[in-house]
């Protein structure tokens, strides 16, 4: 599969197609840049995505200028962010994540809008088809839901008398929680397992999620790909091995982290 950085340098080569218009005219173009994570757990993304826009003939600080906007994991912060965006009279508008490229299709029908997302962007509303996106907004999905099932399949196939599965979902990115559960459920029943639904959306939740894990014994666990559990990777991984709970994980942060299974576009 292609590798996570190679999908954002190839995002960042497509961001430029609409500032090199602006940059005929004269003016050095502003790209907005929009993310629902955090800055430093984003931190290979945004070197990809500023690699990209380089070998396409943008450098940042020289000849174009990167506004940078991040939730941090608090999504309802988004819609705000992208409005900030357009009062900076950007060019084009960087999408990262389901909810960001959703508050900012929402902001705008006027600039460009390109995205990275995990989920079917015709089924998030981003575009009318994948053959033709009309409008202001085009981009990547990187597969993270649609790849729910075989996530399912591995974990099964390490524990094959598994009946009984956790799914961590954080209930403030709705977007991605509701994916998250409608798919799985989906899998699952498909497999033959239950699903138990637990929230987290901070750090003791996540704590007091495990607690409940211990009490109920699940067969294993499914973390998704969202912000704010990557950038809690480390916490999950060692309660998942200090437990013994099986856990599956979409990234391969997670997996360097000490995590047991990981399953996605970047994986190797």
């Amino acid at each position: 599969m292609m590798r996570r950085r190679e999908f954002i340098t190839l995002l960042g080569g497509a961001a430029a197609w609409p500032i090199a218009a602006r940059a005929q005219q004269g003016a050095v173009p502003v790209v907005g840049y929009l993310s629902a994570h955090l800055p430093g757990s984003s931190a290979p993304l945004t070197g990809a995505f500023r690699q990209g826009l380089k070998d396409s003939g943008y450098v940042e600080g020289e000849n174009v200028t990167i506004i940078y906007r991040w939730a941090e994991g608090q999504w309802d912060r988004l819609p705000a962010l992208a409005t900030e965006l357009l009062h900076q009279r950007v060019a084009v508008i960087a999408a990262f994540g389901n909810s960001a490229a959703v508050a900012a299709k929402a902001a705008t029908t006027a600039i460009p809008i390109i995205f990275s997302v995990g989920d079917d962007p015709v089924r998030l509303g981003l575009v009318a088809s994948l053959a033709q996106p009309g409008g202001n907004v085009t981009g990547i999905n990187n597969f993270a839901t649609e790849l729910t099932a075989k996530r399912l399949e591995l974990l099964r196939e390490i524990v094959p008398t598994a009946t009984r599965v956790a799914v961590l979902v954080s209930p403030s990115n709705a977007v991605t929680s509701e994916s998250t559960v409608r798919d799985t459920s989906a899998g699952a029943r498909a497999m033959g397992l239950q699903v138990r639904v637990l929230n987290a959306g901070t750090s003791r939740e996540i704590d007091a999620a495990f607690a409940t894990l211990v009490r109920e014994h699940p067969d294993g666990i499914f973390i998704p790909e969202d912000s704010f559990f990557n950038s809690r990777r480390l916490q999950l991984s060692l309660l998942a091995m200090r437990h013994a709970v099986p856990a599956t994980y979409s990234q391969r942060e997670y997996a360097e982290v000490g995590g047991l299974m990981t399953y996605g576009s970047e994986s190797t």
